[in-house]
């Protein structure tokens, strides 16, 4: 068992759970965790946008590297978590010395970079789009015809989400503009995939070893953002057994502690293919706030902070529907039109940005 998962002792009521990242998942684990009568002391940036400190019980700012602050932040915390994937390793490896860090900065290691993490998932046997690396202008030059695909998608290794650090290529020439195009940053190309749907899951692994994993949803996008994820999803109980089963076989593999995200192709004739691993709650499991008992914020907080798993049936279908950008200026007509509305406070509108979802509920009456 991991270090990340060994706690002395559960964290009582009254304790603090340490959220690195102070966004929108930072605030609803905040507000997952108050439920539970747990505090939360959010550690971000200056000059960052963090509505998760309007709900929070403390608060630090400073940088992900200045090691004095977070010593403070870690001394302050029974445990602590992260909210995005890209907070630095070395940041996780500095609080692990002091207080238990779930996910690991192991973990996160292998879910930074897209080349290391789909090698990760080929070395379960698990199938993905094909992949080579693209390090090198002469890479760059010979990748795309050593792939052998009509299509393939140029990604930066780091970084990057909601489409940002990618674009499609047709060809080599393509591929090395894309290349020059991310200032020579170390890339994968995948080979493009037809997939009919996108269906991921939205699990937990218990610090005793313990699994729990929500129904797929079905992930409808637009402009490469995600714009509303619906359960049930067209999956057969077959193709859901088997996305779990998945999905169990990454957590067993990481030895995870708290919500994991296994986003997967499904193809038209069934097949289930592995596109990415998120080590933290996600988009696509936003739903289970308003259809299930306990939603992916608090699944998170129990694990990470040694409670038991909680139930992950849902009582209801849902269809989430995320609010981008100017879509929740009209706040008033959104609260009127009979859905469960999320706003995150965030100070700024902008184009393309998440200000917030809204999840409709139905009787239940799709599959498991």
């Amino acid at each position: 068992m991991s270090a990340a998962k060994r706690l002395a002792a559960p964290v009582p009521p009254g304790g603090t759970i340490g959220i690195l990242g102070g966004g929108q998942l930072g605030r609803m684990l905040a507000l997952a965790a108050a439920r539970l009568g747990l505090k939360t002391h959010i550690y971000a940036p200056p000059n960052e946008d963090a509505p998760a400190f309007q709900v929070s019980a403390a608060q630090s700012v400073a940088a992900f590297d200045d090691e004095a602050a977070l010593a403070r932040f870690a001394h302050a915390c029974d445990v602590v978590t992260f909210e995005w994937e890209n907070v630095p390793v070395a940041t996780i490896e500095t609080v692990a010395q002091i207080k238990p860090v779930s996910p690991s900065a192991a973990t996160l290691g292998v879910t930074q970079d897209r080349l290391t993490e789909k090698s990760f998932l080929e070395s379960l046997g698990l199938e993905t789009a094909p992949f080579c690396g693209v390090a090198s202008v002469q890479d760059a030059r010979q990748a795309f015809d050593r792939l052998g695909q009509s299509r393939a998608i140029l990604k930066t290794r780091r970084m990057g989400y909601d489409g940002k650090g990618q674009m499609k290529v047709c060809g080599s020439d393509e591929t090395l503009r894309a290349f020059a195009s991310f200032g020579g940053a170390p890339c994968i190309l995948e080979g493009f995939i037809a997939f009919a749907f996108e269906a991921p899951v939205l699990a937990a692994g218990g610090a005793d070893g313990s699994f729990a994993a929500y129904d797929p949803p079905e992930n409808i996008h637009g402009d490469h953002i995600l714009r509303r994820s619906i359960v049930p999803s067209p999956l057969n109980a077959a193709q859901i057994d088997e996305a779990i089963a998945i999905t169990r076989k990454i957590a067993d593999a990481l030895d995870y502690a708290g919500v994991l995200a296994v986003e997967l192709f499904v193809m038209k004739d069934g097949a289930l293919l592995v596109n990415e691993i998120a080590p933290r709650v996600h988009n696509s499991g936003h739903w289970t706030i308003d259809a299930c008992l306990v939603s992916q914020f608090e699944q998170h907080i129990r694990a990470v902070a040694d409670w038991p798993l909680g139930p992950t049936e849902r009582h209801s279908d849902a269809m989430m529907e995320n609010l981008i950008g100017d879509e929740a200026a009209d706040w008033r007509a959104l609260a009127a039109k009979g859905g469960a509305l999320h706003l995150y406070g965030k100070s700024e509108i902008r184009a393309g940005r998440k200000m917030g979802h809204v999840t409709y509920l139905k009787p239940r009456g799709g599959a498991r």
